[in-house]
């Protein structure tokens, strides 16, 4: 990357910066390749922090399936992620994975999981998890709350057999005959997943993120306490592809220690991811004690206060420049962790040098990020989210703690601990985020004339503007 003037003097947030356009024979979208060079298997370089309101099991799969990285907790405790990690191995490559239900469900209940919304439909299951039949999700948002979702199987859709769905061109037609937009899929009369046109389309465009056994991959948090060393090993162990050392201020004794008891534990074929970092320094402290990956950025997330609270951070554009910049000469490689509002950020970021970006916010009001759909006084569908350092994320990590221990805990607790993310009625499931960030980072390295995440940082050019030449760039919301 270069800037298009002499660099400024001070740092920069996304915001303050914009591409320029270069001669280009990238002749279209799909001829980029959006691998990042991290070693981590992931095929776009999008991955969903480790956020209790934006990561789930749900969400890695999917996210995986399309070739993202989702980092699950550490939140939880050992049992939960090992049941996580093995739900996520489970799942079907090449179809979607299925929103069930019991047939004695209701319909209320079920909406707090799943919408009316088209593209979508609805597994019923007995009680011995047998399948039963399945309906469009939009049949929900036309029945009475207290029914039985048992009771809207008549005219269900027509399951397609496993064997039919061998290829996204396949699947495509045998939908199309059907006149369906999704449908289950059997095997010998089980449920094994869901295929739908927009998923035999991205199929076809998507590249999953696979492990060496050819199921989807996921990586997991690990705090710096508690014997770091040996749950990682245990994560790995459990299946774990990817190990994240995570911790507020990654500059710093603590971090250091943890992230060599991590390495030593697991070897050298395994990425190890630490953070979060904003400067050279941190970056070379870090890989020395032996991290692949440095996430960067304190203080531009959604949930987060800290730079209001402490006056700690750095805007992330120059963070990631200046970060990106050392580890590259170290050999390694950067992780843009927040403060991403629009494609064009996620674009910026690997113009600066990430490999990958960290979404966090953004996947939290889908369908498939954890937590239940609630309505507003609007009636519109939302999602709760909240910062991992705020008051809420406080007593789930420490509940255990007696009382007296929690409440000094929580006094010093920084962070929203309750915010609304509206699901996007023409986006309401991550696969649509996808869709729309990875469109808009292609044409970017269109523009720019590279093919690839390393041509793209060494052609883009990058230039600085106002505030009024960014909201200039902003569609109108209104008709002149």
């Amino acid at each position: 990357m270069r800037f298009l003037a002499d660099r400024p003097a001070h740092d920069l947030t996304y915001s303050d910066v914009f591409l320029v356009p270069s001669k280009s024979d990238v002749g279209s979208r799909f001829a980029v390749d959006l691998a990042p060079d991290d070693a981590t298997g992931a095929t776009i370089p999008l991955v969903a922090a480790n956020m209790n309101s934006v990561t789930g099991p749900r969400l890695a799969a999917t996210l995986a399936r399309r070739g993202g990285l989702a980092v699950l907790t550490q939140d939880y405790d050992e049992s939960a992620t090992f049941d996580s990690i093995a739900w996520v191995k489970e799942q079907p490559v090449g179809l979607e994975s299925p929103f069930t239900a019991t047939a004695d469900e209701s319909v209320q209940q079920v909406l707090l999981r799943l919408p009316a919304v088209d593209g979508h439909i609805l597994c019923i299951e007995d009680a011995e998890g047998g399948f039963v039949g399945a309906i469009p999700a939009q049949r929900l948002g036309h029945a009475l709350a207290d029914a039985r979702v048992g009771d809207l199987l008549h005219g269900q859709l027509t399951p397609l057999d496993e064997a039919d769905v061998a290829d996204a061109r396949t699947t495509f037609a045998q939908l199309d005959a059907l006149e369906l937009d999704a449908a289950p899929v059997l095997r010998d009369g089980a449920l094994v997943g869901v295929a739908s046109r927009r998923g035999a389309l991205r199929r076809d465009i998507y590249t999953p993120a696979l492990d060496p056994s050819g199921r989807l991959r996921a990586a997991v948090a690990v705090g710096i306490n508690r014997d770091p060393g040996a749950r990682a090993a245990r994560l790995m162990e459990a299946g774990a592809d990817v190990i994240v050392v995570d911790t507020a201020h990654g500059h710093q004794e603590g971090m250091l220690k943890a992230v060599a008891a991590v390495r030593e534990s697991v070897g050298d074929g395994v990425p190890i991811v630490a953070g979060n970092v904003v400067s050279a320094s941190g970056v070379t402290d870090l890989v020395a004690a032996g991290a692949n990956i440095l996430k960067v950025g304190v203080g531009p997330g959604a949930m987060c206060t800290t730079r209001m609270m402490t006056a700690v951070g750095r805007p992330q554009f120059s963070a990631v420049l200046e970060t990106s910049q050392r580890a590259l000469e170290l050999g390694a490689r950067v992780w843009a962790d927040g403060g991403v509002r629009y494609p064009r950020d996620v674009a910026l970021a690997l113009a600066a040098g990430a490999s990958s970006v960290m979404v966090g916010s953004w996947f939290a009001g889908t369908i498939e990020a954890p937590g239940v759909l609630e309505r507003d006084a609007d009636g519109k569908l939302y999602k709760e989210s909240w910062g991992m350092a705020s008051t809420k994320a406080v007593r789930a990590r420490f509940g255990a703690l007696d009382p007296f221990e929690l409440a000094r805990k929580t006094m010093f607790a920084e962070g929203i601990s309750s915010s609304k993310i509206l699901v996007d009625p023409l986006r309401p499931g991550l696969e649509d985020l996808l869709d729309m960030i990875t469109t808009g980072v292609r044409s970017s390295f269109t523009y720019a004339g590279a093919q690839t995440i390393p041509e793209f940082r060494e052609r883009a050019i990058v230039g600085i503007q106002s505030a009024a030449g960014y909201e200039e760039g902003k569609a109108l919301p209104v008709s002149w």
